[in-house]
């Protein structure tokens, strides 16, 4: 059941992420200015982040079982009508609005993982599907290659063939836990609770901050790389699949640390560790070693956070509002990756530079870190069990 959310989760999340390799040739192709191309890149982003609120109660209601394969192929969809359809920015934004679709099965794949083990291997089992964020490693890692080789339908083409593929394995094969806690009450009613709960708005807060830096460095990092080192695009798309990938390494490693040892230290010492390196990438220092070091440093801990926060999720939150607690944090998540790289392109059109954004994510992280350490140290400590 793990491995099967895993792939699941992958191959909707290389969906998600099909527009951020191509943001660099659709801003020539279609004339677009630098806000124009991050507001592109994460429209799908704010999408997927918001719609993660009623698939995480959904799931909680009907089960991962009905929901994975639904997301999925109503996913193939926007695929299609990106790769064959859309030729204005317009288009592409409506396109990337039905996208986003992709981005919800987080909020599926948590609650029904969280179902299968019990509370001591939480941690790493939900950082092992959390892993499935590589599909935007995927993405950036053959987004532009098989476009230049096959022509620009084909990525698109494929995540559908893809897509469907795992729709019907999913059908056939996925089982949600007989003995699952079900919910009672409306949807809605079960969205304000959770709305109302300090320690879910606190824990999305941590994760606009650790996975909304993943996703904004994902999506902006290709177009970062070629205007402020004069990187080509084939090149910064390949150090950025780099970027992804050691972050999503890192994020069962956070799960496992939080399973073994204290899950405030492990987290409190990744926004430190965000803290120090986004102020070590705001002075723009040579690509090799500094930069690659910085980069490299930010995506570790940045990983090892992602990984952290659902660990806490897992402990402080009752099994039958998992989905629902999932589908907020999830959502701040999103929206921590949405806003990063509208501020990146807006600094970068009117001061020429992009340090600032650099240090405002500096500023951010010391927050998230001051706010582990002692508001979410004592509700943990309080926790029962």
């Amino acid at each position: 059941m793990l491995t099967l959310a895993t792939v699941g989760f992958t191959v909707t999340f290389w969906a998600w992420a099909l527009l951020s390799p191509l943001g660099a040739s659709l801003r020539d192709e279609l004339a677009l200015t630098s806000f124009e191309q991050s507001l592109l890149v994460a429209v799908p982003v704010i999408v997927g982040s918001l719609g993660r609120i009623p698939v995480g109660a959904l799931t909680d209601r009907l089960g991962a079982r009905r929901m994975f394969p639904t997301v999925a192929l109503l996913t193939v969809l926007p695929v299609l009508y990106l790769g064959h359809l859309a030729d204005s920015l317009a288009a592409y934004l409506v396109g990337g609005f039905f996208l986003g679709l992709g981005g919800t099965t987080f909020a599926i794949g948590v609650p029904f993982v969280n179902s299968w083990y019990p509370p001591e291997r939480r941690g790493l089992a939900l950082g092992i599907f959390g892993a499935g964020m590589g599909g935007t490693a995927i993405s950036a890692f053959s987004t532009v290659q098989l476009a230049a080789a096959f022509g620009p339908a084909f990525p698109f083409d494929l995540v559908a063939v893809v897509l469907v593929v795992f729709a019907a394995v999913a059908h056939l094969l996925l089982r949600d836990r007989p003995d699952r806690a079900v919910p009672t009450g409306s949807v809605a009613a079960r969205l304000l609770a959770v709305l109302r709960m300090p320690v879910a708005l606190q824990l999305s807060f941590l994760y606009a901050v650790a996975f909304g830096g993943f996703v904004a460095f994902s999506v902006y990092l290709p177009s970062y790389l070629t205007t402020a080192y004069g990187l080509d695009r084939a090149d910064a798309a390949m150090r950025t699949a780099g970027f992804v990938v050691l972050a999503v390494a890192m994020r069962p490693a956070g799960g496992w640390l939080c399973d073994r040892y204290d899950p405030i230290r492990v987290l409190a010492g990744a926004y430190a560790a965000v803290t120090l390196l986004a102020v070590l990438a705001a002075f723009e220092l040579p690509l090799l070693p500094v930069g690659t070091v910085a980069f490299l440093g930010l995506a570790a801990a940045l990983g090892t956070g992602t990984g952290a926060v659902f660990a806490l999720v897992a402990r402080m939150v009752a099994p039958e509002l998992v989905g629902a607690v999932t589908g907020l944090v999830g959502a701040a998540g999103g929206l921590g990756g949405f806003f990063p790289p509208l501020v990146m392109g807006l600094v970068y059109g009117i001061l020429g530079d992009y340090s600032l954004g650099f240090v405002l994510l500096a500023l951010t992280a010391a927050a998230a870190g001051a706010l582990t350490a002692s508001a979410v140290r004592r509700r943990v400590a309080a926790a029962p069990g």
